[in-house]
């Protein structure tokens, strides 16, 4: 009987930086850290690359049209949770059609451009840690751990 192997939770995260600003969403009836700021993000589907779900969530969320080879890897991040373990991959886009809007207003409440240098408290803590790495050029971290 084969041993059943350890599972990770991949999830992609839209990273859009301009102008010293930042683009944070506001989840909104979703289950999870509702009324705290976050990137437009998703989990991957099943037989799909990482880029094609970045590319699929840029659209459902925010209504962005992204070429899969505009995107970069900007940061990786392995947290734990109680209860799993997930591995996130946080992209920028170089180009994208079309302005950023809010396609589900069933999960999310409010779509703004925040001061890099004044962000609101009630961004997810995770995320928070996401964008100080980021703003570092730091490729990986590691989140949640003991």
């Amino acid at each position: 009987m084969a041993k059943e192997r350890h599972k990770l939770i991949p999830t992609v995260y839209l990273v859009s930086i301009k102008d010293n600003k930042i683009l944070l969403l506001r989840r909104f009836n979703t289950g999870f850290m509702d009324g705290f700021y976050s990137f437009p993000a998703g989990h991957v589907e099943e037989n799909e690359t990482l880029t094609q779900a970045m590319v699929r969530e840029a659209k459902e969320e925010i209504g962005v049209d992204i070429k899969r080879e505009d995107l970069r890897l900007v940061h990786v991040m392995h947290r734990k949770e109680p209860n799993e373990e997930r591995i996130n991959f946080f992209f920028q886009a170089e180009k994208y059609q079309g302005e950023p809007k809010i396609m589900e207003p069933h999960k999310c409440d409010d779509l703004s451009w925040f001061d890099l240098d004044n962000l609101p408290e009630n961004v997810i803590p995770y995320i928070k840690e996401a964008i100080k790495n980021i703003l570092e050029r730091k490729i990986y971290s590691e989140y949640g751990w003991k």
